[in-house]
């Protein structure tokens, strides 16, 4: 029997590792001899490059940069020296967790922190850089994290532009004369569950703004200046992608690395899939087991079990979920390649007593899925 467990983590619980060890022990009560081979997985955010330099045998390096708001931060990303490859987490330097909700600003919260470490991974000898962008404080378009990199940015009195979104309305010109001239050697790959455009109704402003403390009076203004922006950069590169899939993810942090840097737009768990190498583990196997926290419609949108599940259905493996909730939904992923799903608790409970017993938890859903497998195979 070979079993792979592929979960997400379960935010304000476990890590996808710890989530992937509470359910091999409890296949294991069932299940001694099954060979059982543990995956941790992310989407693109938070927990994005524990999983995979967990998988990778990769390091951690840590490098003090400004926060959302200026403060410094200690803010850790991920390197695998074979490959040559960095894995930054943008929610480290630049995210939401970092500033307490009383202090949310969209207005002029910045990414800069995010591009000092883009430039600490050029210093190691980077080839390749992943930015894993959820989570994400900003909605500055990425010119903070450009500005850190050499971007200078000028209003119409050739003085410099102050940090955030709402600045880049009075953007005049644009200077590349000193971006890192090592950006052109390397490749860039975004890693994200958000394929939203960088303007409009469902641009970066408009959907995540008010979640980072952006009025609805806001929201218009910073909407506006994110265009704005877009028209001086499309002017300065010759090339437009505003309109891109995924340019509105993180503020329009995608957008910028997709102008600026020309990465490469993928889902976050296409790409933790491939560094875990989550696919060729799967060949053989009988079962695969995944996870999140929340476990609904929009698990489509790319998120982990989604496409733990289109891996698995690619090679005719069966793949059961075991969530912290079902939510609304959840059955329209019946038709992607899930065949079961369970939720953790077993009868009432809190938030915080869910989040608190979860290793219990589920190893106990683990065990009730391998005794419910043995009776089906008798």
């Amino acid at each position: 029997m070979k079993i792979i467990i592929a979960p997400d983590s379960f935010k304000d619980s476990l890590s996808a590792q710890g989530v992937a060890d509470a359910i091999a022990r409890g296949l294991a009560q069932v299940w001694p001899d099954a060979r059982l081979i543990k995956c941790p997985m992310a989407d693109g955010g938070e927990g994005t490059v524990e999983s995979v330099l967990a998988a990778c045998n990769g390091q951690w390096r840590r490098n003090r940069v400004q926060g959302p708001l200026g403060v410094a931060v200690e803010a850790r990303w991920g390197w695998l020296s074979e490959s040559r490859t960095a894995i930054i987490e943008m929610a480290e330097a630049s995210g939401l967790q970092l500033v307490p909700p009383g202090q949310r600003d969209a207005c002029i919260s910045s990414t800069y922190g995010t591009g000092e470490l883009i430039r600490a991974a050029l210093d190691e000898g980077a080839g390749r850089v992943i930015l894993a962008i959820g989570g994400s404080a900003t909605n500055d378009g990425g010119a903070g994290a450009m500005q850190a990199l050499g971007v200078v940015l000028l209003d119409e009195h050739e003085n410099p532009l102050p940090p955030g979104g709402l600045a880049l309305a009075r953007l005049s010109r644009i200077d590349l004369s000193a971006l890192d001239r090592r950006l052109a050697q390397v490749s860039f790959e975004i890693a994200a569950d958000v394929d939203n455009p960088l303007c409009g109704p469902h641009g970066a402003s408009a959907v995540f703004g008010p979640q980072k403390g952006a009025s609805a009076e806001q929201v218009q203004q910073l909407d506006q200046a994110l265009g704005h922006f877009a028209e001086r950069c499309a002017q300065a590169l010759n090339k437009d992608v505003r309109d891109e899939p995924g340019s509105g993810a993180a503020g329009g942090l995608g957008f910028a690395a997709k102008a600026f840097l020309g990465a490469q737009f993928r889902t976050g768990v296409d790409v933790v899939a491939q560094l875990t190498g989550l696919a060729e583990a799967i060949n053989g196997a009988d079962l695969v087991i995944t996870g999140e926290g929340r476990f609904d419609a929009q698990t489509l949108r790319g998120k982990t079990p989604f496409g733990v599940a289109r891996i698995a259905r690619e090679r005719g493996v069966p793949v059961v979920v075991i969530a912290g909730t079902l939510g609304e939904g959840y059955t329209a992923l019946y038709e992607h390649g899930i065949d079961a799903a369970f939720a953790l608790v077993n009868g009432p409970m809190t938030l915080q007593e869910a989040c608190a017993e979860a290793p219990r938890l589920l190893a106990e859903r683990a065990q009730d899925i391998a005794r419910l497998w043995r009776i089906a195979a008798r």
